[in-house]
């Protein structure tokens, strides 16, 4: 794996784990930001053949290339490409510009679970006037019901993590395990199956890592936030379904089957390359990541779907992914909403994305390109595992919404969930303390909890 591959994949990482960012009071957009009802192709050209300059705040790696093409393409229109930090220095500092009315971009990278947080206070440019409507069918339907869960259109979606399960082929096989399980059933069976063969665990829960479990959830149907764009709020994090998945990973980890290593750390980073896991259930940005993390297993690992609740199933969650949002601050918004459609929308740019950067893509148009999806690799003996991603990414359930204060809810997971999890305790006990302190906090923000 080149060294580009393996900054892409810790960008990416850093960015989906990212937690703690407090809330600011970012003022409200004026009304001279208004958007227009329509936007017709002479407004689009004549802003796109005057000369302007756009800045474009992201973390992804060499992104320059694609903002090149754009530019070749409009020439008159300058981009600045600037990595102000990722994960909590990004939110920060976008935020803070916000609230100062100056310095904010005009285009801004947001992960999907902080855009509810950008809507409350009008801080983003609903696209739907510029045409972003029509790119709808473009996409992956659960990814376009991040970026547009209602009427409105707050981002083009840039990269997702559809969640899988990698695993290490040669383990499983020493311990007599053929095929990967099927069924969370089957996979607590070989959990206890391969620990006691070959002293592995099946694969690590990171006690701190909120993103992950929150995936589980997804996959196991659980509606755990809602979000009506407005005052109201839905806080279900500890209903019959989600103490379920509680009750599953609560009893593999006091079997001492799962370990709970905090991850993205040393311990963890060489557990995954000495064979203390035998897996990772991870997003499609993960093997990739695993790659440079692990590169001495190469050719032992292999790809398959997360485990189903019920045979024969066939849905899986989504784990990370960003998109591409215009602040309703901009002076150029139509040139900003090009730039965010372009990146994202164009062919090549998206399939520069997929295969430079290595961002697990939401367009359907890459996710169905020989180019992309026949990839052989070698590391997960010669798996077309960009193929097998794509075809869960067909099975994300597309109705799962976020709080607009996502950055407490994973701040708060670590110090009630985590702290649960890493000492072996019951988690969905751990459930009901948490569903409790995101109610209040709903309410002492001035929410109405439905």
């Amino acid at each position: 794996m080149n060294k580009k591959a393996r900054r892409t994949a810790v960008a990416l990482v850093t960015g989906a784990v990212s937690i703690g960012m407090l809330l600011t009071g970012c003022t409200p957009s004026s009304s001279d930001n208004a958007s227009p009802e329509t936007v017709s192709q002479d407004d689009i050209d004549k802003a796109m053949t005057t000369p302007t300059k756009l800045t474009f705040w992201t973390w992804v790696p060499d992104i320059e290339n694609e903002v090149k093409l754009f530019e070749e393409k409009y020439p008159d229109i300058d981009v600045t490409v600037e990595n102000v930090g990722q994960g909590l220095p990004h939110y920060q500092k976008l935020r803070s510009a916000i609230e100062a009315g100056e310095g904010a971009p005009d285009v801004a990278q947001i992960e999907y679970q902080y855009i509810p947080s950008f809507v409350l206070n009008d801080s983003l440019l609903d696209l739907t006037a510029y045409g972003a409507d029509d790119l709808s069918g473009d996409y992956v339907d659960w990814a376009w019901n991040q970026v547009s869960p209602d009427t409105e259109v707050w981002a083009i979606p840039q990269d997702v993590g559809p969640m899988g399960n990698l695993y290490r082929n040669d383990i499983l096989s020493q311990a007599g395990i053929t095929d990967p399980p099927a069924t969370w059933d089957d996979y607590a069976a070989a959990a206890k199956t391969v620990k006691d063969s070959t002293g592995s665990y099946i694969s690590n829960l990171g006690a701190t890592q909120a993103g992950q479990m929150i995936g589980f959830l997804w996959q196991a149907g659980v509606k755990p936030f809602g979000y009506d764009g407005k005052e109201t709020v839905t806080i279900d994090v500890n209903s019959d379904e989600a103490k379920k998945v509680a009750d599953y990973w609560t009893n593999l980890i006091q079997q001492d089957l799962i370990s709970t290593d905090v991850d993205f750390q040393d311990q963890w980073y060489q557990g995954l390359a000495s064979g203390k896991y035998a897996g990772w259930l991870t997003a499609a940005w993960g093997p990739i990541f695993l790659q440079g993390t692990a590169e001495g297993t190469s050719g032992a690992w292999r790809a398959a779907p997360l485990p189903q609740w019920n045979e024969g199933d066939n849905v899986s969650g989504n784990w990370g992914g960003s998109s591409d949002a215009v602040l309703a601050s901009s002076k150029n918004k139509i040139a900003a909403y090009e730039l965010a459609k372009f990146i994202n929308n164009d062919e090549a740019s998206a399939m520069k994305l997929a295969t430079e950067q290595f961002l697990f893509p939401p367009q359907v148009s890459v996710l169905e390109n020989p180019a992309f999806v026949d990839q052989e690799s070698e590391f997960y003996g010669g798996q077309k595992v960009n193929q097998l991603f794509a075809e869960i990414s067909q099975t994300v359930d597309t109705d799962f919404q976020w709080l607009p204060y996502m950055d407490y809810v994973y701040s708060t997971y670590e110090e009630t969930m985590g702290t649960v999890i890493a000492a072996k305790g019951d988690i969905a006990a751990a459930l009901d303390t948490w569903q409790d302190q995101l109610v209040t906090y709903a309410t002492d923000q001035g929410f109405t909890v439905k």
